[in-house]
């Protein structure tokens, strides 16, 4: 039978990263030096070269590209193996934004197919903390702007002018399209929520230059055909109210339904009907799930995979919870 999966962190050093994910991932973190920037966790992947290892139970060591192979629809639901195969179709990664990200944009699947043999890359932003003032970067502030003046723009140096900004307060949610340009800003952390794809067209790097006075590569030529000039950020913005014990789900897409809880003592979810994987992240506080009979803890910060085979999720403890799956 298999168990609640958790997984070793893969923690990766960028230019715009801080110190926040050595405290989030705790153990995992502890041998890494601690003079560097550190801005993404890869929490849950099966992006080739970053495949994560189980770090729990039986399958302890294997990876999750490997578990998949041997259990199929059992681990990920048969719709989800019969469409995606070996690949795990999601990516979960905790981020530190100590400085602001780069403004990019991604492919859609037909997109991404055409240039890269590639699945799209829709994305979803939970955001954990943040500094008083924080933004981000989501669309553009003209939604009648013309893919020319885009491209004058560019070629001006102006691109900045035409972004929309929007300041964000932790526990906001949003959800980005493939085809939406975007950017976090400096002094936030998030749980991002993605398609299984590394492709990024960066548009845009602040004017920024590494030790030896170069900038990072630019996409400009390839993000045109990507973006979606019609991108509203306020439709985007995923408004909840969640109440004390309570559950909402905040987006629901053909690419995976994401709904919070706040767990508050004891919580029984039956799952049998669902046929997908279910993935947990505690946002905050620590928690015991029970997965058909199984246990396994869950603190803030750590991710748990819940195989599609479970019928019946039991929650105990006090923390808000995020849930992940991909509905029929």
């Amino acid at each position: 039978m298999l168990y609640p999966i958790k997984f070793k962190p893969r923690i990766k050093e960028r230019i715009w990263g801080g110190q926040a994910i050595l405290k989030k991932k705790g153990k995992a973190a502890a041998r890494l030096p601690k003079d560097k920037a550190y801005g993404e966790s890869w929490d849950l992947s099966s992006v080739k070269g970053d495949v994560s290892v189980v770090a729990n139970g039986f399958l302890k060591g294997n990876n999750l590209n490997e578990i998949i192979e041997v259990y199929m629809g059992e681990l990920v639901g048969e719709e989800n193996f019969e469409r995606y195969g070996l690949e795990f179709p999601l990516l979960v990664k905790y981020l530190d934004c100590n400085d602001k990200l780069s403004v990019q944009v991604h492919p859609d699947d037909t997109l991404a197919a055409e240039r890269h043999d590639s699945f799209g890359k829709t994305e979803a932003w939970y955001v954990v903390d943040c500094k008083p003032g924080a933004t981000i970067y989501l669309g553009f502030k003209n939604l009648e702007l013309t893919r020319e003046e885009y491209i004058s723009a560019v070629a001006e140096s102006r691109l900045e002018e035409l972004l929309n900004r929007v300041e964000v307060k932790p526990g906001d949610v949003f959800f980005i399209p493939a085809g939406t340009v975007h950017a976090l800003g400096a002094g936030l952390e998030v749980v991002e929520v993605q398609q299984t794809s590394d492709v990024t067209y960066r548009i845009y790097d602040w004017d920024r230059v590494d030790a030896s006075g170069k900038g990072r590569e630019l996409h400009t030529a390839l993000a045109v055909d990507a973006i979606d000039f019609e991108a509203d950020a306020e439709l985007l913005h995923r408004k909840y109210d969640l109440q004390k014990g309570g559950a909402q789900t905040v987006i629901e897409s053909s690419y995976f339904t994401m709904t919070l809880h706040d767990i508050d003592e004891r919580k029984v979810l039956d799952r049998a009907s669902l046929d997908s994987f279910i993935i947990y992240i505690a946002l905050n506080g620590s928690v015991r799930i029970v997965a058909d009979g199984v246990a396994e803890s869950l603190e803030e910060g750590e991710v748990v995979l819940i195989p599609a085979e479970v019928s019946e999720v039991e929650i105990e403890g006090n923390a808000k919870l995020m849930e992940v799956y991909i509905a029929k």
